[in-house]
This record gives structure tokens, C-alpha cells and sequence, in this order.
């Protein structure tokens, strides 16, 4: 182990004992009452848990060496999982079990937390102080991200949803009204135990739809191409009457790991793109196709890769855009929705782009009124419909996972987009 590596793991662990210490001072508030076998059972489990992470956060720094290989992929994203759900549990704990304490270092608020007129009343009418109050709301509040990182990790990241998105334009031909689109992105198949249903269940889901076509904006796998083997022919499994279209992501280079040699890095990404036909897309690489009904046309244009530095900027539109000049209607393919703003917006010819690589962050809020999540610090544009002037963009929360084995309240998405003729006065 390098010197680097244990510095990480010194301060992890000294961040985690802090937290842990605190919490068990909490655990040991609310069981000071009862009996000595419930005392010993609560320490115990609290304990035993925490050294599991520990041995966890232990195995992985020892083992970085394995962080980008295939076969420890799906084990490394779930510890992370384990580990983001036991520090957000602990630290929703801590704040309400603290809250007290940190009262006490404001001078002002000591008289207010000390009042005995607010304190509360246990099941048997003896008043119980504030400071054990908290802590038990704490321990009723710290069950929601506890319970949430448990339905993420179980469910939510298979939990696949049909997001339904009807849009409208003046330019686009006639003979397109009523296209139907389904968008999907960020399959990073590399992430899913092999085998695993749920992603022959979003392909039967798509297909259900009975989509004119598919397209794909990027990200099938985390850094090999061998991470597809075995699941080539589930996708063979989708179905589009009029064609399926992908483009790369920026995972597909293989940027993040290490090559023995550049002709390494070259052979993975040409396989890359070869399953991506395999599969039945069409790889667009700077490129574009017409797609033709009853005479009338309308361009599709896939670009590689752009992103704000350090992603790789491969993508070129004036290159995809070559020959379609006289095209009335253009769908473009870029996996990051930063490229929108920073050049797509320019070319006003773009009417409908579709991305993806955000993925939601893998975790927010989207209820009626409320759309939240920490990416949209990063990602203004980090998921679902966004406008300006008569140009579209489309985020899609992605297919599957990456960094952590879990999805909450970002459900994994296909997008179905109807376009529709924009009636005109």
C-alpha cells in the first residue's frame, strides 16, 4: 500500500470513528432505561455493523487495483452503496442528537434548550429531556435514508420507468406526425449482475411500446468492451420498424483505466463499437442518416463524445450535419447536456437533441412542484425537457448505474417521445 493510500484510509476511518462515536453516545441515551440485555444487544449490532464498514472501506483501498475490473465491478458499487446508506443514516442521526449540543456552544440559545417547560413526556408521563427527545426523533428520522438506500439498492436501481413526452414542432414534415421515439442512455451493462432479468424486462418493456425508433445516446459500458458478453443477445432482442441509433459516451473510450498500450486502448474501443452493431445500432461517429416516409425526410445526427473539460471534446457537428442542408426537420445525438449550451444552441438547425450522462445523480427529488438533485450543481440541464426558442433538449436519467448499486427517486428511465406537426396559422 502506497503512502497516499493509507493517508485516505487514516483520515476515512478517523472521519467515521467521530461519526460512529457520536452516534453510539446517542444509541446508549436511548437505551440508558432499559434492560442490560437490550444495552448489550444495541451495542453489539451497532458495532459490529460499523466494523463491517470499516473492513469494507479497509478491503477496497487495499484492492484499487480491482476499482475498473469487470468482475469486482458489481461488489465494489455495492459496498458503496452500504457505505453512502450507513454515513447518511448515522449523520441524519447525529444532527437531531447533537442538536442539543451544538445549542450549548451558542450562549444565546442556552436558556432557550434548558427550559424545563419544553421538555417532553415519555409513554409514562415522566418528562424526558430535551436532549433524549431529539435523539429519538433522530432515530425515527434517521429510518428514511436508512430505508431509502435499502429500496435503491434492492429495487429502485431495476425499478425501470416509461417517462411519456409529446412534442411538438411547425417544421417538422408531415408525414412524421405522430413518430414514435424511445430514448435511452447510460446502459453501463457492466454495472448489472450478469444474467440479471431486469434488463431483458426493460427490453420487452421498450419493445411493448411498438417504437418507430430507438435511439441510444452513449455509455454501454463502464470501461471494457467484454462487459457485454452475455448480453449481446438480449438487446438483439429490441425491436424499431424504422431503425436503431447509437452514439458513444464517454465511458466507451476506456479514459479510465489503464492500457498496456495504446493499441490496447484502440482494439477495446473498436470492439466497443462493433457490439454497439452487434446489438443492431447503427453507430453514428460524426455522422448523420435520413430517415425517409411518403418522400419527406428528416435528418438524424450522432456526434462522439463532448463534454466541459477534462471529457473528451470527439464531437463535431458541422461534420455530422454535412449533407443535410436541405433537410426541414434534424434529431442530434449527443451523450452530454453540457454540449447544448456550449455549441448546439448555435446551430439553430437543431431542433430536437437527446442526451444523457448525468444520470439523475442516481438520487433526488421529482414530486409535483419540487425537481432536485445535487447534479444540477454540475449539469443546469441534468434531466428531462428543456427549451429555448424552437431548440429542444432532452435529458435521460439513464438505463443503468455507476459509482454506487443503487437509484433513489431517480428511477432508471425510457423516454417516449411522440412528435407531433405543430399547426400553424
Amino acid at each position: 500500500m502506497n503512502s497516499r493510500a493509507l493517508i485516505f484510509l487514516g483520515i476515512a476511518f478517523a472521519f467515521l470513528l467521530a461519526i460512529d462515536l457520536y452516534a453510539f453516545k446517542g444509541i446508549r441515551l436511548i437505551t440508558e432505561n432499559s434492560k442490560t440485555i437490550y444495552k448489550q444487544l444495541s451495542t453489539l449490532l451497532f458495532w459490529l455493523e460499523s466494523l463491517g464498514i470499516y473492513m469494507a472501506i479497509g478491503w477496497m483501498v487495499l484492492n484499487m487495483d480491482k476499482f475498473r475490473d469487470p468482475a469486482f465491478t458489481n461488489t465494489i458499487f455495492t459496498i458503496n452503496a452500504f457505505i453512502l446508506m450507513s454515513l447518511a443514516t448515522k449523520l441524519v442521526f447525529n444532527i437531531f442528537h447533537g442538536a442539543d449540543d451544538l445549542a450549548f456552544l451558542g450562549n444565546r440559545l442556552v436558556h432557550f434548550f434548558s427550559n424545563g417547560s419544553s421538555d417532553s413526556v415519555n409513554s409514562n408521563g415522566t418528562p424526558i429531556s430535551r436532549t433524549k427527545f431529539l435523539t429519538l426523533l433522530g432515530a425515527g428520522l434517521a429510518t428514511v435514508p436508512l430505508g431509502a438506500f435499502a429500496y435503491g439498492l434492492t429495487k429502485g436501481r431495476f425499478n425501470f420507468r416509461v417517462i411519456r413526452k409529446s412534442l411538438s414542432y411547425p417544421n417538422l414534415p408531415d408525414a412524421f406526425d405522430g413518430l414514435k421515439v424511445i430514448h435511452i442512455s447510460d446502459i453501463h451493462i457492466g454495472s448489472f449482475p450478469k444474467g440479471h432479468d431486469s434488463v431483458s424486462k426493460a427490453v420487452k418493456m421498450i419493445n411493448d411500446r411498438n417504437p418507430d425508433v430507438i435511439f441510444f445516446t452513449g455509455d454501454l459500458v463502464n470501461n471494457y468492451a467484454s462487459e457485454t458478453d452475455g448480453w449481446v443477445e438480449v438487446f438483439k432482442q429490441l425491436r424499431a420498424k424504422k431503425g436503431m441509433y447509437s452514439i458513444l459516451g464517454n465511458h466507451d473510450y476506456g479514459d479510465y483505466v489503464q492500457w498496456n498500450s495504446p493499441a490496447d486502448k484502440k482494439a477495446n474501443l473498436d470492439l466497443v463499437k462493433q457490439r454497439n452493431r452487434d446489438m443492431g445500432f447503427d453507430l453514428l461517429l460524426n455522422e448523420n442518416r435520413t430517415l425517409e416516409i411518403d418522400g419527406e425526410k428528416i435528418g438524424i445526427l450522432g456526434v462522439e463524445n463532448w463534454g466541459l473539460r477534462p471529457f473528451p471534446q470527439f464531437g463535431d457537428i458541422n461534420k455530422a450535419n454535412e449533407g443535410l442542408e436541405n433537410i426541414p426537420f434534424k434529431i442530434l445525438l449527443s451523450h452530454d447536456p453540457s454540449h447544448w449550451d456550449a455549441q448546439v444552441l448555435d446551430h439553430k438547425d437543431m431542433d430536437l437533441t437527446l442526451a444523457g450522462h448525468t444520470h439523475g445523480m442516481q438520487f433526488g427529488i421529482e414530486i409535483p412542484g419540487i425537481k432536485w438533485s445535487p447534479v444540477q450543481y454540475k449539469y443546469p440541464r441534468w434531466a428531462g425537457l428543456y427549451e429555448k426558442g424552437k431548440q429542444k433538449l432532452y435529458v435521460n436519467r439513464g438505463f443503468g448505474y455507476h459509482a454506487y448499486a443503487g437509484r433513489i427517486g431517480m428511477d432508471p428511465e425510457i423516454t417516449e417521445i411522440t412528435l407531433r406537426k405543430e399547426a400553424t396559422a
